[in-house]
């Protein structure tokens, strides 16, 4: 087993991990965006003595790295690197490397996982895989959505065609595997989303097709299947999470009208919950121990328009003396929505945005409004970051909008390219997905390329 030896500062921020949350870990990414252990064991991130991004974490949380507070085109941006193809992945990163994933072709024909240096963006190597459930390659459908994996021996890519593969830190396929050759046709609503996730032992891959949905724990080590259970059964983009439940964890899967936990040693389905609607999006974000908050949207395709708000809240899953558990808001939203971006833990409120780009931060003990402000970001689809006092709202469109959690004020509007007419097209032309802390950067995501900010 490979133990890592983190940095002083990511040290530190451990310890501040544990005595905010159980179940809150360093980092935050479209979907946006948190496992509730930090680098598990056999997962540990394969770089020691840097500051790692080594999952999807769609959710943002109090940290103590210190981030750059504005740029412009031509002001602090590093350096910027073009991504072969489309994506919309969170960028990964390890062993002095961003990992981000791809797809192009007419119909999504190929995809990519491809590495970069960290130092310059100079391309270290890249994957190419095939995909086997081509579709017609538009602003539609999702196109290299799902995260990568940051593991021990290297990285695991999911891609919405159906396929999953190991590759080690120099770029070397370790291991593949065809989803729809082995468990049949993924057909869903706009396509999968949903990131991996992982624990000290197991790669946690959720396919909620449109029929006979299904979760797969999977070896990190040789690809091979551990368990595969039923999925939810409803129409979902949002990625699964570990939740900490007293000394366990429960694997959570948030899709439109239930929420399900699921024991993730085994895959025993452990509870389910239906008192909720509009929550096809936002990934459940741990707020504490046996705790998550959960994201409700009023936004497009959504079948109870109008309603959202009460679905936005705080959820808390307490055991039962029979070995079963309770599952139930501890307080629901009056009037605060989410978009694609989740909501995350700020402080002492749960920071929540809408599709017009105004903040909610609502007390986490008891829900009541604290503030509400209106921003330069706009809709965001990657899920906010926080950072000390400051919390970082990316706009779909580029902007990012830096506010003070002390005082509501916007210290910052930034972009890293120039605003055109293609960023008025819901989906299509320079979209912002996601952004990742990468000491000494931080790393943003567009469709066709990344972004290094100093």
């Amino acid at each position: 087993m490979n133990h890592v030896k983190f940095p002083n500062t990511v040290q530190k921020l451990i310890r501040s991990y544990r005595l905010r949350s159980n179940c809150l870990s360093l980092v935050f990414g479209a979907a946006s965006i948190v496992g509730s252990a930090i680098w598990d064991a056999d997962l540990k991130s394969v770089v020691a003595g840097e500051p790692t991004w080594g999952r999807f974490l769609n959710a943002a949380q109090q940290t103590e790295v210190k981030l750059p507070r504005e740029w412009a085109p031509d002001k602090n941006i590093a350096w910027t690197s073009e991504i072969e193809g489309y994506g919309q992945s969170t960028p990964i990163v390890a062993d002095d490397q961003v990992v981000v994933t791809s797809t192009s072709g007419e119909n999504k024909d190929n995809y990519h996982v491809t590495s970069f240096n960290l130092a310059d963006g100079k391309k270290r190597w890249q994957v190419d895989l095939t995909n086997p459930s081509p579709f017609k390659n538009s602003p539609m459908v999702s196109r290299a959505a799902p995260s990568a994996i940051a593991t021990s021996n290297g990285f695991v890519a999911f891609f919405e065609g159906g396929v999953l593969a190991a590759i080690s830190a120099d770029g070397k396929t370790t291991w593949e595997k065809n989803l729809v050759e082995q468990y049949g046709p993924i057909e869903a609503r706009h396509g999968l989303a949903a990131s991996l996730e992982a624990n000290d032992k197991h790669v946690f891959v959720w396919v909620e097709r449109s029929d006979d949905p299904y979760v797969l724990a999977i070896d990190p080590k040789t690809g091979d299947e551990v368990w595969k259970a039923a999925g939810v059964g409803a129409t979902s983009w949002a990625s699964p999470r570990l939740i900490s439940v007293g000394d366990s964890q429960h694997l959570v899967c948030s899709a439109s009208g239930k929420i399900i936990g699921i024991n993730p040693a085994n895959g025993e389905r452990l509870w389910s919950f239906d008192g909720v609607s509009n929550n096809t999006s936002c990934t459940p974000m741990p707020a504490g121990n046996g705790r998550f908050l959960i994201g409700a949207s009023d936004g497009r395709g959504e079948t109870t328009a109008g309603v959202a708000a009460a679905s936005n809240g705080l959820i808390e899953i307490t055991p039962k003396d029979d070995g079963s558990f309770d599952v139930g808001y501890k307080w629901q939203a009056k009037k605060a929505t989410s978009s694609f971006g989740s909501p995350v833990v700020a402080g002492d409120t749960a920071a929540i945005v809408n599709r017009a780009g105004v903040l909610y931060r609502l007390d986490l003990e008891t829900g009541e409004r604290v503030s509400v402000d209106r921003t330069s970001a706009g809709g965001i689809w990657a899920t906010p970051l926080v950072a000390g006092d400051l919390i970082y709202l990316f706009g779909y469109k580029g902007t990012t909008s830096v506010i003070s959690l002390t005082d509501g004020e916007e210290v910052a509007e930034n972009r890293c390219w120039e605003a055109d007419a293609e960023e008025s097209r819901f989906g299509s032309g320079k979209v912002l997905y996601a952004a990742a802390p990468a000491s000494p950067y931080l790393l943003i995501r567009r469709g066709d390329r990344l972004y290094a900010i100093k």
